[in-house]
């Protein structure tokens, strides 16, 4: 068969790759007293009070139910 010509033929592949070399491997051992223990998630019992009025109010709002602040503070305007 002939050689294909054209706009649909293969693109010349490269005789080599270039292969990054690998990164440097990690040596130093991590100190575990170092570092205090810091539990972000850990709420107080007001954050967690505002987080499921939030997401209850989210949950309504998918029925169409509009639950939230007064009236006056929704969208940022007065009625």
């Amino acid at each position: 068969m002939p050689a294909p010509t054209g706009r649909h033929r293969l693109a010349p592949t490269p005789a080599y790759a270039y292969v990054p070399p690998p990164p440097p491997m990690f040596t130093e051992r991590l100190d575990g007293a170092a570092c205090a223990l810091v539990r972000p998630y850990v709420l107080t019992p007001e954050e967690r009070r505002l987080q499921r009025e939030r997401r209850r109010a989210l949950c309504l709002a998918t029925f169409g139910i509009d639950v939230g602040p007064r009236p006056e503070l929704i969208h940022g305007g007065a009625r």
